[in-house]
């Protein structure tokens, strides 16, 4: 009786021991990929695809999955101390958008591809930057950044990586070249000024030149333009106006009476 009793034990405790190495077994069996991951899968070593998304089945120490996440991924390029192509030391730094589009090329073709492709970014960006002078890394930062990322695109194209978009993010200049490049923006302001002023005196002398040709064409409206300016200067109190004398005044009273006389008869 105590011997059927042990049995019974002894079988118990086995049956939960297989249950629970069965429960580990399929535990590691099972693998749930989401959506925006892809499972590598290598067999006894050999790769045999990517699987997923979804609810994969894998053979427990013979499969090895390795996951790989297919959403964008975001990393700085360390800021580079650059010498352009006009011997101005800069310092700049940029930020790298890629993501993988082949998982196998991501897995088989380089070790770390996140890595890899940052360190081609650094030297990439400081080839670039190079072959350009100060203005054009100034005023072409969305170009450049641009073929930064055309050559980064062609270059991790082998490794399954995308790289979707390079942006320039800051470009550090030396106190000395900020300081004159504050020069010359303000020579170029003064220049601007001047030519402006100097435009306007130019018109200002034409309409001046214009005015006294139908001054000269009818002296009968440069006295009046003369009386006009009389009338103006003697507003100020305690001023006394010396004119000259002679017949124009007297011909031109003249024919001011004329034409208010004609006026009433009309």
């Amino acid at each position: 009786m105590v011997l059927t009793l042990q049995v019974g034990v002894g079988t118990i405790i086995g049956l939960i021991l297989l249950i629970i190495i069965l429960i580990i077994i399929l535990a590691s069996a099972i693998r749930v990929v989401r959506e925006y991951e892809r499972a590598v899968i290598f067999r006894l070593g050999r790769v045999i695809g990517a699987k997923g998304p979804g609810l994969i089945l894998l053979i427990p120490i013979v499969d090895q999955p390795r996951i790989i996440d297919l959403r964008i991924i975001t990393f700085d390029v360390p800021r580079q101390r650059i010498v352009t192509r006009d011997n101005v030391t800069v310092e700049v730094d940029a930020v790298v958008y890629m993501r993988v589009e082949d998982p196998l090329a991501a897995v088989l073709r380089v070790r770390d591809y996140q890595i890899a492709t940052s360190l081609l970014a650094q030297t990439t960006l400081r080839d670039v930057i190079g072959q350009v002078e100060l203005d054009d890394l100034l005023a072409r930062r969305d170009e450049l950044s641009k073929k930064i990322q055309m050559i980064l695109d062609e270059a991790t194209e082998p490794w399954g990586i995308k790289v979707t978009n390079v942006s320039i993010r800051d470009v550090v200049l030396p106190e000395s070249m900020q300081r004159a490049m504050a020069r010359q923006a303000e020579a170029e302001r003064e220049k601007r000024s001047r030519i402006i002023i100097a435009e306007g005196e130019l018109l200002a002398a034409q309409k001046m030149a214009d005015a006294a040709a139908v001054y000269a064409t009818n002296p009968y409206a440069m006295r009046l333009r003369e009386l006009q300016t009389w009338a103006e200067i003697a507003r100020e109190k305690n001023l006394i106006i010396v004119t000259e004398g002679g017949g124009a005044l007297g011909s031109l009273v003249g024919v001011a009476r004329g034409v208010a006389q004609e006026s009433p008869k009309k």
